[in-house]
């Protein structure tokens, strides 16, 4: 498998190529381009060159793309406070009837009429009355009050969530959408360079591990902030001294999590790396598995899979143990801080400062105070992976685009087909120049054939002319519009491809015949198919026309494949026709049946045809020689012959290898 048009990739390792899917033509693409980077060997899962963002721009860029539904955030907020709001209360009015038990137990086992002064200092001025027990009629007031304040919080914070279910799933799918947007918007440049299975790793894995930290953390983060505003402030009102005292585990904790936090994120950013190279791995294996089977590189895969696993299984462990540090050190810490606040809680109460129910409530607070910053810790592991995934998605969708064609003046309408180049330069490298200041001319109905050696720039020419990659210097017109003025879609719609490489979708016969051309009728589809010689083998399937395809059109011969993408060409009837190895994978008998439909579809309309059998060249109206990305020769067959230069030297040495009766074939 050649580079870019036959070269080969940077550092003189070939380039791996792709089935793409572009749409507004009828094709099946197989894109040649370097594939520059290492570990781009075979069934070496590279990846796309990536910096990890710091998490805090990370994870605010991440809760801005809730903005469509900031009226509902909002609601979510607003139904939060009130929950927490009634959550925060609930020790309070327990301390309240705690109180009662306890001044009536103190009233029970006092005489009547004992003074105030003479009661014990803990309880003088509480309302204790000499001689009165607990009155369990208040008590359970009270505690009636407390269930319908947890039952309302409760209910409000079902509520809250059910809102922001809504919100997190409709963030995530308008993220999904982008991704699949941008997706098409991309040079092709930048997939060439990016493993499928790194791509799909971040469409798929990423995007659902996003999708989940924000269902599992939004939420309780918010709630948890809240609650400890909401505490806080119930923690002062009780006692501002306990609450100095609670207060001093707060600085603690957070340098322990920050510390624990940031050396957890590079590691999470790792692991996701680790998972897009192990996709991309398993990705190249199975799509190649037949080629792994015949050439005996079983072995090889599995020694590279298990390197790959093994890494990922060690950032993995990295990651889970040092963020699984932060909960039992903020639960110690929180330990610490309950003992001494106890401590001093019954010191005051000793001393008449507060009374028990108040030192109740306060111990309550304290494990409320603490137990918010517990659950951030505890959710420090997901948030850093659900960041380094939105990392890695946020930086797909900053990467550069094409440029959007901006129409210079109204499209003429003709489609007549000319294509000139005019003093055009182009190169994948920079420093490896590959075509420089070629110009020709492919008149209307003509058409053209090129031929040259591997790495000569063939179908580099042609992928130019679709604009799959954009011009150094120079231009092209195709009907007299330069086509760099003109949007990819209305070119490619102007243009039929077929290539050696067939692409199929797992639909019907009748789908993949009619994909380029969506609104063609069922007559229309059959006259495709019969020009191309495809109705002779449809009838032969159980279904006919309805025979759906199997993956990769494993139930298709590549003969019956690559007469399905012809036909699929033949229906578009497009003004330009690329043809680039159109007619290698089918049988000698077949191909000259397809010579007349190739002959009738070439008719009236300029084709550009790369292919290494003389029998499809030979009647070419021009064939051109190229050489290290330049022409060195142009004319008819039998004129190049006649010159005697590169193209008959090309001819004589591939007739003399070629079986007696054979087709003759020409390079390529």
């Amino acid at each position: 498998m050649s580079g870019p048009g036959g070269a080969p990739g940077p550092g003189g390792a070939p380039g791996p190529g792709g089935a793409t899917k572009v749409q507004g033509f009828a094709a099946t693409e197989r894109i040649e381009a370097p594939q520059g980077g290492p570990g781009r060997g075979p069934m070496a899962g590279g990846m796309v060159g990536q910096k990890a963002m710091t998490f805090v721009p990370s994870a605010r860029r991440l809760v801005a793309r809730m903005r469509p539904d900031r009226l509902q955030a909002l609601l979510v907020v607003v139904l939060v406070v009130l929950s927490v709001g009634l959550m925060s209360i609930g020790p309070r009015l327990l301390g309240h009837a705690t109180d009662l038990v306890f001044r009536g137990f103190i009233g029970a086992r006092t005489p009547v009429g004992t003074p105030d002064d003479q009661l014990p200092e803990a309880v003088q001025g509480q309302g204790v009355v000499p001689g009165q027990g607990v009155d369990f009629g208040a008590v359970g007031e009270w505690l009636l009050l407390v269930l319908a304040v947890y039952a309302a919080a409760s209910l409000l914070s079902w509520w809250a969530g059910y809102v922001l279910n809504g919100v997190v799933q409709r963030t995530v799918q308008r993220m999904r959408a982008e991704v699949e947007d941008k997706i098409h918007r991309l040079p092709l440049g930048y997939v060439d360079r990016s493993p499928r299975g790194e791509l799909l790793s971040r469409v798929t894995n990423d995007i659902d591990n996003v999708s989940t930290t924000l269902q599992q953390t939004m939420g309780q983060l918010l709630q948890s902030l809240l609650t400890v505003v909401a505490v806080l402030a119930m923690m002062v009102w009780i006692s501002p001294l306990l609450a100095l005292v609670a207060l001093l585990s707060v600085p603690l904790s957070l340098v322990a999590t920050r510390a624990i936090m940031r050396r957890s994120q590079g590691e999470f950013v790792a692991q996701w790396r680790r998972t897009g190279q192990l996709n991309a791995h398993i990705e190249e294996a199975f799509s190649g598995h037949a080629l792994v089977k015949v050439l005996g590189r079983t072995d090889e895969v599995e020694r590279t899979f298990a390197e790959h696993n093994e890494d990922l299984h060690e950032v993995s462990f990295r990651a889970q143990l040092v963020s699984g540090l932060v909960m039992p050190t903020m639960m110690f810490i929180g330990n610490l801080n309950y003992v001494v606040v106890a401590v001093v809680g019954a010191l005051r109460i000793s001393s008449g400062a507060v009374t028990l129910g108040e030192v109740q409530a306060f111990v309550q607070y304290t494990r409320q105070f603490t137990q918010p910053l517990t659950t951030v810790a505890s959710m420090a592991n997901l948030l850093q992976s659900g960041v380094a995934s939105a990392e890695r998605v946020f930086e797909l969708l900053d990467a550069e685009e094409e440029p959007v064609a901006v129409v210079r003046r109204p499209p003429s309408g003709a489609t007549r087909g000319e294509v000139a180049f005019e003093h055009v330069s182009f190169s994948y490298d920079p420093d490896r120049p590959l075509i420089q200041d070629l110009s020709l001319v492919a008149r209307p109905g003509q058409t053209v054939a090129i031929v040259g050696p591997t790495g000569a720039g063939k179908t580099t020419l042609v992928n130019l002319v679709m604009r799959f990659y954009d011009l150094d210097g120079g231009r092209i017109l195709l009907d007299g519009e330069d086509t760099a003025a003109m949007t990819r879609q209305e070119l490619r719609s102007r243009i039929g491809m077929v290539l050696q490489d067939t692409w199929l979708f797992e639909g019907t016969i009748r789908d993949n015949i009619a994909y380029g051309r969506p609104g063609a009728s069922e007559e229309q589809v059959r006259e495709a198919a019969r020009a191309t010689y495809v109705d002779r083998f449809v009838h032969s399937l159980p279904d006919g026309y309805d025979t759906v395809v199997a993956e990769d059109g494993a139930n298709l011969s590549a003969g019956e494949r690559q007469l399905l993408t012809i036909a699929r060409a033949f229906l578009t009837d497009p003004a330009l026709l690329i043809l680039d190895e159109a007619t290698s994978s089918v049988d000698t008998r077949t191909e000259l049946l397809l010579q007349h439909a190739m002959a009738a579809l070439r008719s009236d309309r300029t084709s550009f045809v790369i292919a290494h059998r003389l029998s499809t060249i030979r009647d070419a109206d021009l064939i051109l020689v190229m050489a290290d990305g330049a022409i060195v020769e142009q004319g008819t067959h039998a004129e190049l012959l006649a010159a005697d230069g590169a193209y008959a030297a090309l001819h004589r040495s591939q007739l003399a290898a070629a079986p007696e009766g054979a087709d003759e074939p020409v390079g390529g």
